[in-house]
């Protein structure tokens, strides 16, 4: 495999044994292409076969790129290989064994709307006024005990919280409900395998004797009941790889947990390689990112550097209001558009405008 392109320490992420690594990739370092080769090399030089390689991550479009291009690396039919996101992967494996659960194969998704339909009818059935208590807050909570790999017989909420108290009444009616209609949610997908790994040692031996290599894109987003799914599927004799990078963690919103990166050499093991070199930006956007970062300090460390350029100076402007902003904003681009080279640099591809809440994107 010619390993040319890549840089030294994207060499050593392909390269590495088959011990516990963490690859803390920041972004613009090229760590799809590292984890991509890792794959094909397990496959053309390390003799690993390729429906024993597990390949998580966080979104289909990220499944979809991933296999795209472990495709024209190993030349392989990628069709049969387990690469693919967390609710995908743990949908197969419903489908398979999900009968130990009370489901059979045939089962149900429900999006948030088939939630709402039931859960108003799991709190109609407990005589829970949905006027009072909200179907969409009862959800919620539900949701988070759901990411916290916690079952309805575990959630144990506060006797001074009352909204909470009832979420628990109706989990546990909920729960029994969508199995009696062979349903599941996006939650249920990961806390019933989870379920089955952690009670039924038949299966959670199967699957671990399949997956020889497990790869993880994005650990920094994972949450608990995602990261009890990994705790359950990797021993000792298991090799794994987790890509993330713990100053991208932007979800704890929704249970992602930046401890779990945090603390990946305590519970696997192994080793640390970082991903440092950018290829997306200048030097100057670069070293402004570092000195922001570096006062995280929940953070394992690193410093993003680029060859390249060292690019024009970041411009700070402090306007007045909202709408001075959006006018400036506008006032860049037309410029940008009006100057014939420019506009030829700067394509609307090429431009990008970020604002804090969706509010800001409207007017």
């Amino acid at each position: 495999m010619d390993l040319s392109r890549l840089n030294e320490r994207q060499r050593e992420t392909v390269l590495h044994d088959n011990s516990p690594l963490l690859v803390l990739a920041g972004a613009g370092t090229g760590k799809t292409t590292a984890i991509t080769h890792r794959i094909a090399r397990l496959v053309h030089e390390c003799g690993v076969y390729p429906d024993s390689i597990l390949a998580l991550t966080f979104t289909n479009k990220a499944a979809r790129e991933m296999r795209d291009r472990v495709a024209k690396l190993a030349g392989l039919d990628v069709r049969g290989m387990d690469i693919g996101t967390f609710h995908g992967i743990c949908g197969r494996v419903l489908r398979r064994h999900g009968s130990r659960l009370g489901l059979d194969s045939s089962f149900v998704i429900y999006d948030q709307a088939d939630q709402l339909v039931m859960l108003k009818r799991c709190m109609k059935e407990l005589n829970i006024d949905t006027q009072v208590f909200a179907p969409k807050s009862i959800r919620h909570h539900i949701e988070r005990w759901k990411n916290n790999g916690e079952l309805p017989s575990e959630v144990k909420p506060t006797e001074f919280d009352l909204v909470a108290r009832k979420a628990s009444e109706v989990y546990r009616v909920y729960a029994k409900r969508c199995v009696e209609a062979n349903a599941v949610d996006f939650g249920d997908m990961l806390l019933h395998v989870v379920t089955l790994l952690q009670k039924h040692e038949d299966i959670a031996a199967r699957l671990r004797a399949r997956w020889s290599h497990i790869l993880v894109d994005e650990y920094q987003d994972t949450n608990r009941v995602q990261y009890q799914l990994l705790r359950a599927l990797v021993t000792p004799e298991h090799c794994i790889t987790a890509v993330g990078d713990d100053d991208q963690s932007i979800y704890g919103w929704r249970g992602a947990e930046i401890g779990n990166i945090l603390r990946f050499e305590r519970d696997f093991g192994g080793s640390i390689i970082r991903l440092e070199e950018n290829y997306r930006s200048t030097s100057t956007i670069l070293d402004a990112a570092n000195a922001v970062i570096a006062n995280n300090s929940s953070r394992k460390g690193k410093t993003l550097f680029t060859n390249g350029e060292r690019g024009p100076k970041i411009e700070l402007r402090v306007l007045a209001s909202e709408r001075d902003e959006a006018d400036f904003i506008a006032g860049q681009i037309a410029g940008l558009r009006a100057d014939r080279g420019l506009a030829e640099l700067y394509g609307e591809g090429e431009i990008g405008i970020l604002y804090r809440t969706n509010s800001q994107s409207r007017g």
